[in-house]
């Protein structure tokens, strides 16, 4: 009896509560990210109507900034981590390629994977290249022209 392959699929379930983890993630450091910029806007505005003094939003934008780079590697990270649970994913999926069967009189026929074609090395031919003739130039002398011949002279 011909048998269909079957995913697997509680390990399917698996890697998608993976990859929708991270993209929660991704989101939540997103959310944090604009809160945090939202933040430094009001300390701008306190600072612009005289609120806070100059190193006191020196300091914010240090702060900040630091907090910035964190979530911006937080996100890349996860991103990337995301990216191999998605190519995980679809190499479970490419691997479930239906095998063709059919149904004859004499029962289901099929269930064969093709053989690989074997393909035929192609040698590169040599060529030979032709040498060519060399020209070789005489040399002739110039004659100095009088200015030349006087710097000479005066060193």
């Amino acid at each position: 009896m011909a048998q269909t392959k079957k995913m697997n699929l509680s390990f399917f379930v698996e890697i998608q509560k993976d990859l929708t983890a991270s993209g929660e993630l991704i989101r939540a450091r997103q959310d944090e990210k604009q809160a945090l910029m939202n933040e430094f806007d009001k300390e701008c505005k306190r600072f612009f109507f005289g609120k806070i003094s100059e190193r006191a939003l020196a300091s914010s934008v240090k702060k900040t900034n630091l907090e910035l780079k964190r979530l911006d590697k937080s996100i890349r990270d996860t991103m990337s981590r995301a990216r191999n649970i998605s190519m995980r994913e679809m190499v479970l999926v490419s691997a479930q390629a239906p095998i063709s069967y059919k149904a004859t009189l004499s029962g289901i026929v099929g269930g064969k994977k093709k053989k690989a074609v074997k393909r035929k090395v192609v040698r590169k031919k040599k060529v030979v290249k032709k040498a060519k003739k060399r020209v070789v130039k005489k040399s002739v002398k110039r004659k100095v022209s009088k200015r030349k011949a006087a710097r000479k002279k005066k060193k």
